[in-house]
């Protein structure tokens, strides 16, 4: 199994990885999807290779067919690129715990929802095991507006680290300059 990491080891060198099975945070307790939705800016994340720009937003609605539409947009090299997702709830008994795709050709990964108060900011985990030998860890501190204040930040950062995931690796998002 040795050489299969050296093969996937590009595929993840722009993420966080790390030795073992994803750690298995607590999420928001009562979630309420009806609130969650709407607008979020990424305040800041761990690294991942889809999000290199700035005024990086995300944008949640509902889809007549209860699915959750998904609009990820981004500054990148002089234009706007969006991408257009779909997030699902994937076990009524655990809302906080959504799935989401952003291809017809992959399968639903991991966007569960830590903490939030729906109306200033959130916190979001995403982790994938590549055969239990090591994960590959995603993390978003999200705002309602662009900026957030620091001690929601830090906040955010110690609930994450309290949860087991490492936010050694997380930057903040450059949300100047967008209209």
């Amino acid at each position: 199994m040795f050489p299969i990491f050296w093969i996937l080891l590009p595929l993840v060198s722009a993420q966080t990885y790390h030795w073992g099975p994803c750690p298995t945070p607590s999420v928001q307790p009562n979630f309420s999807l009806q609130q969650y939705l709407g607008t979020w800016y990424e305040i800041a994340k761990l690294p991942a290779s889809f999000e290199r720009g700035k005024c990086i937003q995300a944008d949640y609605s509902l889809r007549g067919d209860g699915t959750i539409r998904v609009l990820n947009s981004q500054f990148y090299k002089g234009k706007v690129r969006t991408v257009e997702g779909t997030a699902v709830v994937q076990d009524p008994k655990k809302p906080a715990k959504l799935g989401v795709s952003f291809s017809y050709f992959t399968p639903y990964s991991p966007y569960w929802v830590l903490s939030t108060d729906y109306v200033s900011g959130a916190v979001v985990y995403s982790c994938t095991d590549v055969l239990r030998i090591f994960h590959v860890d995603y993390a978003w501190i999200l705002g309602r507006s662009r900026f957030l204040p620091a001690e929601e930040v830090e906040y955010a950062r110690q609930l994450l680290a309290k949860e087991n995931i490492d936010t050694f690796k997380m930057s903040v998002t450059d949300q100047t300059g967008c209209d």
